[in-house]
């Protein structure tokens, strides 16, 4: 009797046992096998069995939303939701029932966020992405992007920070703080090496250890560590041969093992792969998930290929991540997010992100009130980000025109009329020819209008400035080209001159203003116009924030953080980058086959570490602007450096002076050259940087920034060892990698060195 109600009751129990965070080991165990692969695996595109597929597009849950994870209803376990993406949430605006429309803020894109230099801003400009998250039931934004600009032309700079791992780190991990800070996570990607969109889903990155460690896994480890991102995104990308989901040197190894991450793994969305080996590898999720990823687990486990434990592993992550989530507390989301507010943000950081790249005899800021001719179809079809997954779908965009006429000033009304008409014709033309979707069509994509020499003198004598705006595109799996995109059309060319000889005779200056989510070829140019204003693509308020500067209502105060080149090919990555390497010889390197766009390899043409600043500052090569260049429209000074030694590093000071007449923030970047030891290091390399708050004119603000011995130390592949050489080190305060106004050592009393696994060793001979 006793033994038949026992074995009434075993069942009865499984069945009231719910998910809680206190539980889970009870909940794994409780889970049968079938249910354990479901887990593992995202819940849209069942019926899908081909190698690649696009954004999931849930309908169930939330409308557009990029996938979800499984539900299991009798253990408690609710489905959550992911959606993209790096500048806001990014749903499906309309529903099937009709009425109002799902809007989101556009953000300012990653490249613009970094050159704030102004982690605190980005702080708060996620924490308005979060709130957002948060009201449209969203569980996971996947964001931010951080890979390295290895190139000028990746189609998605736009969405990453920098060429430098410091500020790509340390920005990352402030967008990650603000979003999580709302109760919901983030998914920083993609992990790792990810630097083209040419066959991203294919294509073997060949990377040394050393290049690996110190550029395109550094950023990710400062994330990680100072960020604490609820998940990670695995790349589509092979590394070193293994695709990077299926890599448990990279997965396990590195990112939990080394670096201590707790958290949950999920993959690119991408069809079936070696499903053993990505949840081998700790790749805890496969999204946008498939039917026969389920499969192939329960299989795997049963035919012994695949141990129970690493399943349980993955499991046991999965619901500590579900157990966090808004839809896990029954959360109720309102569906309205408060977009004035956080356009009031976007402009803010926005404002901070633009950079002067050029004011000659003060050209800026404009007086108000007066009469502006606006050329440049950007200027009236702007872009406030980029396209794929990084778009999003907004109430609104402020362009140029509308912006300036916010500010007060004037525009002639007749070259205004002329772009409009132009680009209705052009959206006509673009809705009738489009047949498909494609990830490159948005706001943009439309041919420059071509003007005459008469339309320009007209202008020049009824306006009495010159705003022209340059426009380019980026976005998901595209890859910019050098002709007419990097480099200046020879329209766009032949206009700039002939609309900068016409205004100067009439002694009025020009303005460019460039719209653009990458770098542009602006060597060429340059002394054309008056001043140059880089609004990179800055979210909705973009056209109010270019007239707050213009304006001089906003003191500009940001800065690059990649080099502008006078060539693109002067980058050692162009030679082995998929839209250029075609037009350049393959240079033959022992032991190895060049592979031209099949794969990529980081260890030809000397390019190894030999990216950015850090090329162009130690072989003393000409670049357009450098480094962490920007202008202000007042002047700092820099005096009283410091660098004493503490434990484990050191910490520096430097005192900023404000001797202009005009309150600004100046950034103020840290710069370390190394003693001469085993390894060849860069010039200087970029290891702190800080910014001050708004300084009126006289005022003065000591900055602090904390350096490490680790921080000082390079990757030794030859004994697998982070290193740090005795002696003294050269500590530079610099305005840009190129401007260094004040300097300090710091004396290493003894090496340094950490010992880390041999991982990630870049294959020889591949196909």
């Amino acid at each position: 009797m006793l033994a038949l109600l026992g074995a009434a009751v075993v069942p009865s129990m499984s069945q009231e046992l719910k998910l809680s965070a206190n539980n889970i080991d009870d909940i794994v165990n409780a889970m049968t096998l079938e249910e354990k692969a479901t887990l593992l695996v995202g819940g849209k595109n069942k019926n899908y069995t081909g190698e690649s597929t696009t954004v999931g597009y849930t309908e169930d849950l939330v409308v557009g939303a990029a996938g979800v994870t499984k539900a299991i209803p009798r253990l408690g376990i609710p489905a959550t939701v992911m959606a993209d993406g790096p500048a806001g949430v990014r749903i499906k605006p309309t529903r099937e029932e009709g009425g109002r429309t799902y809007y989101a803020t556009a953000f300012p894109v990653g490249v613009t966020l970094a050159s704030t230099w102004n982690p605190a801003l980005v702080e708060t400009v996620g924490q308005g992405m979060g709130q957002e998250v948060l009201d449209y039931g969203i569980d996971v934004l996947l964001a931010p992007g951080l890979n390295i600009h290895r190139s000028p032309l990746c189609g998605r700079n736009f969405e990453y920070f920098s060429e430098d791992p410091i500020v790509s780190g340390k920005m990352a991990a402030a967008l990650v703080r603000g979003i999580q800070s709302k109760g919901v996570g983030t998914s920083v990607k993609h992990f790792a090496a990810n630097s083209q969109e040419t066959n991203r889903q294919k294509v073997d990155e060949i990377v040394s250890q050393r290049a690996l460690r110190e550029l395109y896994l550094k950023g990710f480890e400062i994330a990680v560590k100072e960020g604490k991102p609820w998940t990670v995104m695995s790349s589509y990308n092979k590394l070193n041969g293994p695709y990077t989901m299926e890599n448990y040197e990279l997965l396990t190894t590195i990112l939990r093992d080394e670096w201590g991450y707790d958290g949950m793994v999920v993959t690119d969305w991408i069809g079936p792969r070696n499903t053993v080996a990505q949840v081998h590898a700790g790749n805890d999720m496969m999204q946008p998930g498939m039917d026969k990823q389920t499969e192939d687990i329960i299989q795997a486990v049963k035919e012994g290929k695949l141990s129970m434990a690493d399943v349980d592993r993955n499991v046991k992550r999965v619901l500590q991540y579900i157990v966090k989530t808004p839809r896990f507390r029954g959360y109720v989301f309102s569906e309205n997010p408060d977009i004035a507010a956080h356009a009031a943000i976007t402009r803010k950081a926005a404002d901070e992100g633009m950079v002067l790249l050029k004011n000659a005899s003060h050209a800026l800021p404009l007086r108000k009130g007066g009469k502006v001719a606006v050329f440049g179809l950007t200027s009236y079809d702007f872009m406030a980000g980029g396209t794929g997954s990084g778009h999003v779908c907004r109430p609104y965009t402020v362009n140029v025109v509308q912006g300036l006429e916010n500010a007060g000033f004037e525009v002639t009304e007749d070259l205004k009329e002329l772009y409009t008409t132009w680009l209705a014709y052009q959206e006509s033309k673009a809705a009738n020819d489009r047949i498909d979707f494609d990830w490159r069509w948005g706001r943009g994509c439309y041919p420059e209008m071509e003007l005459n020499q008469v339309c320009i003198d007209k202008q020049a004598k009824a306006a009495d400035v010159a705003v022209i705006t340059i426009g380019r595109q980026g976005g998901e799996a595209w890859d910019r080209q050098v002709q007419d995109d990097f480099n200046l059309s020879a329209m766009e060319r032949q206009q700039l001159e002939d609309i900068c000889a016409a205004f100067h005779a009439e002694g009025k200056k020009v303005i460019v203003v460039i719209n653009s989510g990458g770098v542009i070829e602006t060597d060429s140019w340059k002394a054309l116009p008056d001043a140059i204003l880089l609004a990179w693509q800055p979210g909705l308020e973009g056209g109010n924030t270019i007239a707050d500067i213009i304006s001089g209502k906003v003191n500009p105060s940001g800065k690059l953080t990649m080099t502008f080149p006078v060539s693109v090919m002067d980058h050692p990555s162009s030679l082995n980058f998929p839209t250029t390497a075609s037009k350049v010889p393959a240079e033959p390197v022992k032991g190895k086959t060049h592979r031209g766009t099949r794969n990529v390899d980081y260890t030809l043409h000397q390019e190894g570490i030999n990216v950015g600043y850090r090329y162009f500052d130690t072989a003393g090569k000409e670049v357009s602007y450098p480094f962490g260049y920007g202008l202000s429209y007042t002047d700092f000074t820099y005096s009283r450096p410091t660098v004493k030694a503490v434990p484990g590093g050191f910490r520096a000071t430097v005192t900023v002076t404000n001797t202009g007449d005009v309150a600004g923030k100046e950034a103020v970047q840290l710069y370390v050259t190394a003693p001469d030891g085993k390894l060849d290091k860069p010039a200087h390399e970029l290891k702190a940087f800080a910014k001050t708050g708004l300084l009126k004119p006289g005022q003065s603000e000591t900055l602090t920034f904390d350096v490490t011995d680790y921080d000082l130390a390079s990757f030794d592949e030859a004994t697998q060892n982070w290193v740090a050489d005795k002696g003294r080190y050269a500590v530079k305060f610099g305005a840009s990698a190129r401007d260094l106004r004040a300097s300090g050592t710091y004396a290493m009393p003894r090496e340094f060195r950490m010992k880390v696994h041999d991982v990630l060793r870049p294959n020889v001979g591949l196909e």
